[in-house]
């Protein structure tokens, strides 16, 4: 039975794992207009402006009347719904105490003004909605990346259409010319580029054969590949991701939290204050219409509607910009923690470094050229999927030299490997090491290759004709990255590595590092973060392997490589770096830091507003179409002030620089 769209990805869901639901696809995405808080925002402000031109035009009163309270309907409902349930809950929240006021306002006859107040308050309402689902959305959309339907082969080689859900670890797919990866997995036959920009942001097609591995809603270029799936659609990279940064819009940061728990508060004492206004001059001789009046405006500029929005506007946005230049933040709560970093610490593999090798030197014996040594070695590896074979073959092609065909390959576990090349046995292993490292860095070769990286020996019939030098390739980005943490932190930015001193000193001077922590393990890295922040500092560390996720958890800040990263970093980090690009970081702290200066703006804004207009209200005659326009306008004017971090000049102008 073929499933619809809907069905499949509901398939998806059940069959995630337990805690690992599958995102919902962007379809079901609401935004704009199609966002409840929106369209009934826009119709109060419609029958606003209907009551308002009917009494301009000199209607019978009761038709304007209808359209306000229609209004008031239409504004009101969900706000109040809400109230009345929180107060079932032995809560009181600023909801309510709209809907009061406005309430009050129209019993006394001052509908107009009820229905302003039910307009503004719902437009507030529905920016806050804006801003939170296009958190959501800035990262929800990956999912649309992934196809609906695979070609899936069965052990006989037969193709067979089934829902990209339906795909188990272990099936093999067909990937055709020009169609999207349907799932994680590794090429086992083919040979291909795929477009991988959608998903990790690099701008040129990366090639890709058997043994590599590809990402479901990449794009797949001119050759065919089957490829073995790794992952069930609940696992991909994309559900995962996507399923972290998720928690954005629904986490609040710590500053909300504290304002919620103050606004419980304070709401009733507006209420009890209120009462008192209305009470005391009643008492005292006043008419009860006057005390009414001015009770209901104090009740309106007093209410924190203005403090409640000026938090989460600014941090929102802010994560929703980050999103979009492939920095997921796993909630608010963190993209507020990272702006308080003091110190910035990098492993150095697949962070630092791309984790990949690459020959930095040929070095030939006797009458063996460096061409000959590189083609003997590319000519036995060529059937090899180690990292440091496939980096012999790469340099070969560069040179623009031909492999001849190797045969009897045999690989040597934990050496290299041999096979009989034109006739004669070609061996190629590892030289001896002073020490092993992490990845494919460390240790120093022999026959005179002392320096850093990996050295392999190459063997013609047994006799060595020559060597091979291969470092891990430096991230083009690195060393500006560095550069501006410590520009922002006024630190110097450390290095933790499980590389030898010599590997972490090569990697550190061409970065610009200040402090070294060579041939540390997962616990010492542990205990390196953990020294610094009890001696104050908040570290933001930046890891990607299983080794790193201790430290990625102990971190005040854990940043996680999203394409290198292991599960176990990816679920341990608070932010995923989805292109792998650590100049993000940098840019995350400035930009963190740039909204807390927004919501302490904010704050201050709205506790002006209600300061002023109370105090009018006590001392002299606020009228309650100023109150309403004066505290409720404050109220969306710190919601817009927030939305400013949504501008892409927010995110290009964080990191600091010449003339910035």
């Amino acid at each position: 039975m073929t499933l619809a769209p809907d069905a499949a990805r509901d398939a998806a869901r059940d069959a995630a794992p337990a805690g690992r639901e599958l995102p919902r696809p962007p379809s079901v995405l609401r935004t704009g207009a199609r966002l409840p808080e929106v369209r009934w925002a826009g119709l109060a402000l419609a029958l606003f402006l209907l009551g308002g031109a009917l009494q301009l035009a000199g209607a019978p009163s009761g038709a304007s009347w209808a359209a306000y309270l229609a209004c008031y309907a239409a504004g009101g409902w969900e706000p109040g719904w809400a109230g009345l349930r929180a107060l079932r809950e032995k809560t009181f929240d600023v909801d309510l105490l709209m809907v009061l006021a406005a309430v009050a306002a129209a019993a006394i006859g001052q509908v107009l003004d009820g229905a302003l107040l039910i307009v503004i308050f719902a437009t507030s309402g529905a920016v806050e909605a804006v801003i939170t689902q296009r958190t959501a959305d800035s990262v929800g959309s990956l999912l649309g990346l992934t196809p609906e339907r695979a070609t899936r082969l069965d052990a006989a080689g037969a193709e067979e259409p089934v829902d990209v859900a339906d795909l188990a670890v272990g099936d093999l797919v067909l990937v055709r010319p020009g169609e999207r990866v349907g799932a994680d997995g590794t090429v086992v036959e083919g040979l291909s580029e795929v477009d991988q920009q959608a998903v990790t942001g690099e701008s040129v097609p990366v090639p890709r054969g058997p043994g590599d591995t590809v990402l479901s809603g990449t794009l797949n270029g001119t050759g065919a590949l089957r490829v073995r799936v790794e992952r069930e659609a609940g696992e991909s990279v994309i559900a995962r991701v996507v399923a972290m940064v998720e928690q954005a819009s629904a986490t609040k940061a710590r500053t909300q939290l504290f304002v919620e728990r103050v606004e419980q508060r304070y709401s009733l004492g507006v209420v009890a204050a209120t009462l008192l206004l209305l009470a005391v001059p009643v008492l005292l001789g006043a008419t009860f219409e006057s005390a009414l009046l001015r009770a209901i405006t104090f009740m309106i500029v007093a209410s924190p509607c203005a403090v409640v929005l000026a938090t989460m506007p600014p941090l929102l946005s802010a994560t929703a910009n980050a999103g979009r230049h492939g920095v997921l933040v796993k909630s608010a709560t963190v993209l507020e923690a990272a702006g308080r970093t003091t110190v910035v610490a990098f492993d150095k593999t697949g962070t630092l470094t791309e984790g990949a090798p690459e020959v930095t030197a040929v070095r030939g014996h006797g009458a063996f050229t460096e061409d000959r040594v590189l083609r003997a070695a590319a000519a036995a590896e060529q059937s090899s999927e180690h990292v440091l074979g496939r980096a012999v073959l790469r340099a070969t092609r560069e040179r623009g030299l031909d492999v001849p065909a190797a045969q009897d390959f045999r690989a040597l576990p934990g050496r290299g490997v041999v096979a009989r090349v034109e006739g004669h046995e070609v061996r190629v292993e590892r030289a001896d090491r002073a020490g092993a490292g992490e990845g494919t860095g460390g240790g120093t070769g022999g026959d005179g290759d002392a320096g850093v990286g990996t050295v392999v020996g190459v063997h013609l019939d047994g006799h060595r004709i020559g060597t091979i030098t291969l470092v891990d390739r430096l991230r083009p980005a690195a060393p500006a990255a560095v550069a501006a943490c410590a520009a922002l932190t006024g630190r110097p930015v450390h290095l933790l590595t499980g590389d030898d001193d010599a590997a972490a000193a090569h990697v550190a001077a061409r970065t610009g590092t200040g402090v070294v922590h060579a041939r540390v393990l997962p616990e010492d890295k542990v205990r390196v973060v953990t020294g610094l922040q009890d001696a104050g500092e908040r570290v933001l560390l930046v890891g990607d392997g299983v080794n790193d996720a201790p430290a990625l958890a102990t971190a005040a800040t854990g940043v996680a490589m999203g394409r290198r990263g292991s599960d176990l970093a990816l679920d341990a980090a608070d932010v995923v770096l989805v292109r792998d690009e650590v100049d993000a970081v940098p840019r995350l702290v400035a930009l963190s830091r740039r909204a807390h200066r927004v919501v302490v703006a904010n704050l201050v804004v709205a506790a002006a507003f209600i300061v002023v207009l109370v105090t009018w209200d006590l001392v002299g005659e606020l009228p309650l179409p100023l109150a309403v326009a004066g505290h409720e306008g404050s109220t969306v004017l710190v919601a817009l002030n927030g939305l400013r971090l949504l501008r892409a000049r927010a995110w290009d102008r964080a990191v600091p620089g010449p003339g910035r």
